[in-house]
């Protein structure tokens, strides 16, 4: 059995447009070249596409089965098509984002969620990271575009500012033994323990920023989980705003930001190697975000 697409696309526009007559003018075929190519795909399926006892041929049950399918592979050779169109327009068939670990994720996939639905033949591929691992994993090439936090004096960068995020030092009530007030110093806060993020870089040197060395340290690999452990009043921490807000809110955390122990602006960009070779695909997701 042999079944071509010519076959399959006649059969499609004469149901689709409810006639042979109508399917011939929509395909610019004659009449008589149309019901020629049906007659030679009811040969080869061995039954009748179509019963024509009455005024108007309609399909029979089994052309209606047949036809289901048929519209199943036109559909999927449409795509295929302007996948082929994508593609021969050097458009990029993935791209690989990397995300840092403070990055408001809402924010960052509604762009991302745009993106994909315009163009959806260029395929996205998310990782996440924390501390220097998103820079490093951009740095080494394994990523077209990070969203994270960086040195904005680094050459090796190109970069578009996304947003600002606020961390601030939080506890749970009660877990510190001491009073909480406005001059509270690192030193006092050297016998708790300190919960930790894990830095995902590899081969960079490791970020220490809040870290007090002679305090004992709980390490964990993401801020979720980070604070959940503060929350349960097993370490006290530095933690995004943006997840902890409702915490604060409703006492179940503290901030113990003061004189001394203080919190700290990072403001996320987008960010791109600046001597990488601008693909159209990556240019067009660059210029996504505002």
């Amino acid at each position: 059995m042999q079944i071509t697409l010519q076959q399959m696309l006649t059969l499609d526009a004469v149901v689709s447009q409810g006639s042979i007559q109508a399917g011939a003018k929509a395909l610019n075929k004659t009449h008589p070249s149309v019901i020629t190519v049906l007659k030679k795909l009811e040969e080869a399926l061995g039954f009748a596409l179509f019963d024509r006892s009455g005024y108007r041929s309609v399909l029979t049950p089994e052309g209606q089965k047949f036809h289901q399918g048929a519209k199943k592979i036109l559909v999927g050779m449409a795509e295929l098509k302007n996948q082929a169109l994508h593609l021969r327009g050097d458009e990029e068939g993935e791209l690989n984002i990397v995300i840092g670990d403070i990055t408001p994720l809402p924010a960052a996939l509604a762009v991302l969620r745009q993106f994909s639905k315009t163009y959806p033949y260029t395929r996205l591929n998310l990782f996440f990271g924390n501390l220097f691992g998103p820079n490093e994993t951009l740095l080494d090439g394994h990523a077209d575009l990070m969203i994270h936090h960086l040195d904005k004096a680094d050459a090796r960068y190109e970069y578009r500012d996304f947003c600002k995020v606020r961390v601030v030092p939080v506890v749970a009530p009660g877990f510190l033994n001491i009073p909480i007030h406005n001059t509270l110093r690192y030193d006092d806060l050297t016998g708790y323990t300190q919960c930790i993020i894990r830095d995902t870089s590899t081969h960079s040197e490791k970020l220490n920023r809040f870290v007090l060395d002679d305090a004992p340290h709980l390490t964990v690999g993401d801020q979720n989980t980070k604070k959940e452990v503060i929350v349960q009043g097993m370490a006290w921490g530095h933690m995004p705003l943006f997840l902890v807000e409702d915490e604060l809110k409703s006492g179940k955390l503290i901030s113990i930001a003061g004189k001394s122990i203080k919190g700290i602006t990072r403001e996320i960009v987008i960010a791109r190697l600046s001597t990488a070779k601008k693909g159209l695909m990556i240019d067009r997701l660059w210029h996504s975000f505002k």
